[in-house]
């Protein structure tokens, strides 16, 4: 990387690929001197202090010094290290549940800056409607925490569904009551800010990867059940999407022939067995007491369960077979280090008890060597709208170094 072509367009990308790799290491050391930092990409030091001075120069890196050197450090003056500048810019996070829309905010840096929460008014909607539901709600959140909206440099929209993140586009959301739905164009026309619209999975993963149980893991699956049952894959530190935004849709794998109806209109997916809405299908013969919401449906079936209630016993017991199948099946195929569960159904112990992994295991190919790292991570909406402000977080730095490569003659 130490020296830049002078071809026309080669200097041009040489810089930005340099400045992007430069932010990089400064976000994930938190902060790190100039020369950690050519160790780290393997540049020189000439190389690493003129792109360091073009991002301070720009405001999205500040100095700072510490007040005591590292142990081990040589006497004398504290190195001089970099980190992000929070300041440089807000953005916003936005997951969009059957329930409930949650908009988290951040700074540059990624430290949250405030949450809000807002109802839906029901469970589908049409694109007009949710496009000005996400708009009114956006307002009221920046209203609560008293960030202007003009503030925000980017807002990151996380959506069940099939969506092609690169085009904005939603084929099938159980959100949007229409397909082939250009989202993020058409919330982008109403805000004043860049709109990055994905999977909410995949930005589960994304939060993952920088402040959950994946950060500092090259390579890792994220699992989350709640309305669907959704999967976010990191290879390489990257989240792999697939071709057609079609890639990852675990719920959708296949689990039984002519098996039970999905709400995406095929049979025998995963999700038409382990989703909260099969279950809560499934728990419609029995005589539960009655419950205000879903939410409170599952726990009182849960409960049923537990307390010995053998037909309620019987849903979960099927569900964890079937998901101890999908696991299985992802195992034979990435051969993953870590598999996280993530979501508020990990409260519900039959995804991940003993005998789901007993399960697991004996459905695996069997080599001498340990099942992957299996841990649990129980977080709610906010924590997916914060996946999705990472998001934006990262497009936004990225348009950043672009829009100062245009500065160069």
């Amino acid at each position: 990387m130490g020296q830049f072509s002078d071809k026309k367009g080669g200097l041009a990308t040489q810089r930005h690929t340099g400045r992007r790799q430069v932010l990089s290491v400064i976000r994930d050391a938190g902060q790190i001197a100039r020369i950690d930092i050519a160790d780290k990409i393997s540049g020189s030091p000439a190389t690493v202090t003129a792109i360091t001075a073009e991002l301070l120069a720009e405001g999205l890196i500040e100095e700072h010094t510490p007040e005591t050197p590292p142990s081990g450090s040589p006497r004398g003056r504290p190195r001089v290290a970099l980190k992000i500048r929070g300041a440089a810019h807000m953005l916003a996070g936005i997951k969009v549940a059957a329930h409930a829309i949650s908009v988290c905010f951040l700074d540059f840096e990624g430290q949250e800056a405030g949450q809000f929460e807002a109802e839906m008014p029901k469970p589908a909607l049409s694109a007009p409607e949710l496009v000005a539901f996400l708009d009114e709600t956006l307002r009221k959140a920046c209203e609560k925490i008293g960030v202007p909206l003009a503030r925000l440099s980017g807002v990151g929209l996380g959506v069940a569904g099939i969506i092609d993140a690169p085009r904005g586009l939603v084929y099938w959301s159980p959100i949007l009551t229409a397909r082939n739905v250009p989202l993020r164009d058409l919330l982008a026309a109403r805000l004043p800010m860049p709109v990055f619209i994905d999977n909410d999975a995949n930005l589960v993963a994304k939060a993952e990867q920088l402040f959950g149980e994946g950060k500092g893991v090259r390579d890792f699956i994220v699992v989350t059940i709640e309305q669907g049952v959704g999967m976010g894959i990191v290879i390489d530190n990257r989240i792999y999407r697939g071709t057609r935004g079609c890639g990852a849709e675990f719920g959708h794998t296949k689990v039984q022939l002519d098996g039970a109806l999905c709400r995406c209109g095929q049979r025998g997916c995963l999700e038409a067995y382990v989703a909260d809405y099969a279950l809560l299908r499934e728990a419609g013969t029995l005589n539960l007491p009655d419950s205000p919401t879903a939410h409170a449906r599952l726990d009182t079936l849960f409960q049923a369960a537990k307390d010995g209630d053998e037909a309620a016993g019987l849903i979960f017991h099927r569900a964890s077979r079937m998901f101890a199948l999908g696991l299985a099946n992802i195992i034979n195929i990435f051969d993953p280090a870590l598999i996280i569960l993530s979501g508020e159904r990990m409260k519900f112990d039959y995804f991940y008890a003993q005998e789901v992994l007993d399960a697991v295991k004996s459905s695996v190919l069997q080599i001498d060597a340990p099942l992957p790292d299996i841990r649990i991570h129980k977080w709610g909406d906010l924590m997916w709208a914060k996946g999705a402000a990472a998001y934006a977080m990262e497009e936004v730095s990225d348009m950043s170094v672009q829009e100062m490569g245009k500065d160069v003659g």
